[in-house]
């Protein structure tokens, strides 16, 4: 295919009730409101030039793309139970928060919104990656005496933690909902990949798995840290050993999981090598759900909107909100 008939790449997440996409100049997140209307966050993309600059670099990139989009993709949630909560309120109570936002509290809330999302990241990546160890350590550490085999074992283990949490959660009527638009957002992006008229009825057809998604990142770096771990020179004697060596390989596996994701997306056409993103796409029947009509909906105007000021900013260079149903954050996206 000429590269000028490519499709652009796009990706997104889910929100409550929502759906975010980002595109190359703006992230859009469209949310479902409790009198069927839907509302729009748009956040201009501004990245510092030392930012734009790591994400070129093979390893660091990783995780510079990471905790960035922790941080984004949580004012974009933030937006979606706010947009909740606020149908929840009662007239006078609405009219209090909208007074406390004016005198200037929501800036910091924002700021503080972005380091919970980066911290939640952190924290949670460390749970998934110390209990493993802890819990193989006191389960088996006099079974065998071969390290590489402890560290599969520990591999299994985390698999295993994280299949039950995701499990759990999903069976959450929020989080299942969630899900849900985690499937449409997939679905999307599959039928625009696919040349696909955006209409609820044509995108519900699309498989909500999709290659380039989080779950096969997260289920890649289950896999890298257990061939870096098993490598010789990380052996270890004691469980503070194991715990200190794999708080300092951390961002290794994370940068090296990356770039397989990367791999694995360029080579997804190749009949063999297509496998390695199998793994991946077989976490996201956990973490998808099928949408409904409705559901399509919201995803594909969260989409069209994105285009849309993507295409305005190409041609004005600046953003427009639209009256009553945007909301134009000026905060750096």
């Amino acid at each position: 295919m000429p590269e000028e008939s490519k499709p652009a790449i796009y990706g997104g997440q889910a929100v409550i009730e929502g759906v975010m996409f980002g595109g190359k100049h703006v992230n859009v997140t469209a949310v479902r409101r409790k009198d069927g209307e839907i509302s729009f966050l748009e956040v201009p993309k501004q990245d510092k030039n030392w930012v734009k600059r790591l994400r070129k670099i093979p390893l660091i990139r990783g995780l510079v793309s990471i905790i960035d989009s922790s941080a984004k993709g949580s004012k974009h949630l933030n937006y979606s139970a706010e947009a909740m909560a606020d149908d929840e309120m009662e007239p006078e109570e609405r009219a209090k928060q909208k007074e406390k936002e004016e005198s200037g509290l929501s800036m910091g809330m924002i700021f503080g919104v972005a380091i919970a999302g980066v911290l939640s990241f952190i924290v949670g990546k460390l749970i998934f990656t110390l209990v493993p160890a802890v819990v193989e350590q006191f389960l088996f550490q006099h079974a065998f005496d071969n390290q590489t085999l402890h560290t599969l074992v520990e591999g299994v283990i985390k698999i295993v933690l994280l299949l039950a949490y995701l499990w759990i959660m999903s069976q959450t009527p929020v989080i299942k909902r969630l899900f849900q638009y985690h499937g449409a957002e997939h679905k999307v992006i599959s039928a625009y990949e696919a040349g696909e008229e955006l209409t609820p009825e044509k995108v519900q057809k699309y498989s909500r798995l999709h290659y380039r998604c989080g779950s096969s990142f997260i289920i890649l770096t289950v896999i890298i840290g257990v061939v870096i771990y098993s490598l010789p020179i990380f052996s270890w004697d004691t469980l503070w050993e194991r715990i200190y060596i794999r708080l300092l390989l951390l961002p290794v596996v994370i940068g090296v999981s990356f770039e397989m994701l990367r791999i694995t997306n360029a080579m997804r056409d190749i009949p063999i090598l297509r496998y390695l993103g199998y793994p991946g796409l077989w976490l996201q029947l956990l973490t998808t759900k099928e949408p409904n009509l409705e559901q399509l909906e919201v995803s594909i105007a969260s989409f069209n909107r994105m285009r849309e000021l993507d295409a305005q900013v190409e041609q004005e260079g600046a953003l427009h909100p639209t009256p009553n149903h945007s909301a134009l954050d000026p905060v750096k996206g």
